[in-house]
């Protein structure tokens, strides 16, 4: 692993970033001002929606953004690019404007998570971090709520540092799990740079450490007395594990007058054995034990063997939460939806597909999300023209721009814009939340929406409508192009 004080992230763009950049030196088009919008397509496990994450580290790479002589000397040898435009690299920096949707915030398809104005040769360039911050970290903290929602209420911890595809996935995974509701983590460094609480408590290792299972229990409830939580399912759970930790927790914990403990189960048939586990326990008096489980848990393990009865206080999830190993890829996209004229008038850019759904929706816009004032809950997102507003003190008809005769009028609501100015001419003006606010605001915000939208199978489709502006600005353009689709 390379050491990070020998990297500058600002390197860390797909070379085509560069080629393009010289080529808008090249022509004019340095300073030409340009809009891009980050979104994705689609909510990975065919779910309703997802989890906004990342943004803390764009922040931070934006007020770093620099070339290094040795970047400069690197850029120099591959031989294609100008002295002219290496000097401007040379004096490289941020000067544009951002906007985002808070960390934590329920975001849907084909919406703006975060909006780009600046110059072009600074827009282009800083394509591929903002991608890779905001599809990894929102795709892990996705998956992370949607274990958590699975859980009832339950403990979940993340567990996957070891399965991790890297150094920063499991450090920056851990913190998009806590974000998407994560109790805490196994990630230590993760504990110490963002305050996620790690925890633990043995392996395997250390019951075969010992010649026997009781042993091993007598030597860690001695050593750790306070909530100790012991593995029983390294030789046979019911037989062996369960009496061994009873047995230890009368002679270690009783005599001191503790009550807190807890078993961990990795392995077997987990809805049957923790009925059994529980069952022994409180027979024995041990009726504040809890009982925690792992082994490549996921969404849906989790829901069918809480259907079954499983008795789970503390769910550990690893490989399947880390990776989101069901749909490892978030699909977001970075792409080009407006210029500014010389006059500054701004002129609507649009990419067109034969698949329709990479059209994309042009133009600089305004995201926001209505919410009912009898309910709280969120009834649709509307996008529209920069420079219109909603007044939600009158009634609205909005209709699916994909289905234009579908409409629906929205009343009695509140409209809220989501994106939040992030940078300024170059200058943070956004206030970073703790840690600890963005995943209070995200599990408010996910009860926002109608169970509906949250379902794990087939769940109902949550509206992102365009203004009738915004609709006419498109699909004038797919004409104009001879796309009417």
């Amino acid at each position: 692993m390379i050491a990070n004080d020998k990297l500058n992230m600002t390197m860390l763009c797909d070379f085509y970033e560069l080629t393009m950049s010289q080529g808008y030196f090249g022509n004019g088009y340095k300073d030409r001002i340009t809009y891009f919008d980050l979104f994705f397509r689609r909510c990975p496990d065919g779910g309703g929606f997802a989890i906004a994450a990342g943004l803390e580290q764009i922040v931070e790479y934006i007020q770093e953004l620099h070339f290094d002589p040795e970047d400069i000397e690197y850029l120099r040898g591959r031989k294609i690019f100008s002295e002219e435009f290496l000097a401007y690299l040379a004096d490289f920096k941020f000067t544009g404007d951002i906007w985002a949707v808070p960390e934590g915030t329920p975001v849907f398809p084909k919406e703006p998570i975060l909006t780009v104005r600046a110059p072009a040769i600074e827009a282009q360039l800083i394509e591929t971090f903002l991608l890779l911050c905001v599809n990894h970290q929102s795709l892990i903290a996705t998956k992370a709520n949607r274990v958590v929602r699975a859980a009832q209420g339950r403990t979940v911890l993340e567990f996957g540092s070891r399965r991790a595809q890297g150094a920063d996935a499991a450090i920056l995974g851990a913190r998009a799990a806590y974000i998407g509701g994560c109790h805490g983590t196994a990630c230590t460094i993760s504990d110490q740079l963002f305050g996620v609480r790690a925890g633990g408590t043995m392996a395997h290792a250390w019951v075969q450490m010992f010649d026997t299972e009781y042993e091993a229990f007598k030597a860690y409830c001695e050593m750790y007395p306070e909530n100790p939580t012991l593995l029983v399912d390294t030789y046979n759970t019911l037989k062996s594990g369960v009496p061994n930790a009873i047995r230890v927790f009368n002679e270690v914990l009783k005599p001191r007058g503790l009550t807190k403990c807890g078993i961990r189960l990795d392995s077997g048939d987990m809805a049957y054995l923790t009925q059994k586990a529980r069952k022994m326990l409180d027979d024995a008096g041990w009726t504040d034990c809890k009982i925690s489980v792992s082994n490549s848990l996921d969404e849906h393990i989790i829901q069918d063997v809480l259907r079954q009865g499983a008795q789970i206080d503390l769910f550990g999830v690893g490989e399947r939460l880390i990776t989101a190993r069901s749909e490892p890829v978030f699909g977001g996209v970075y792409k080009l939806v407006a210029v500014e004229d010389k006059d500054g008038e701004v002129r609507p850019k649009i990419k067109i597909s034969e698949n329709v759904g990479k059209i994309t929706t042009p133009h600089y816009k305004k995201l926001y999300r209505f919410y009912g004032n009898d309910t709280g809950k969120a009834i649709a997102d509307y996008l529209c023209v920069y420079d219109e507003t909603v007044d939600d003190s009158q009634n609205m008809e909005i209709f699916d721009p994909d289905a234009t005769w579908k409409t629906k009028t929205v009343y009695n609501f509140t409209a809220r814009e989501l994106q939040v100015p992030i940078f300024k001419d170059g200058k943070l003006v956004y206030d970073l939340p703790t840690l600890e606010e963005i995943r209070t605001y995200c599990m408010e915000q996910v009860d926002t929406l109608w169970d509906e939208v949250k379902r794990f199978d087939n769940p109902h489709t949550y509206y992102v409508d365009l203004s009738q502006k915004l609709w006419d600005i498109k699909y004038g353009l797919l004409k104009e192009n001879g796309k009417n689709k």
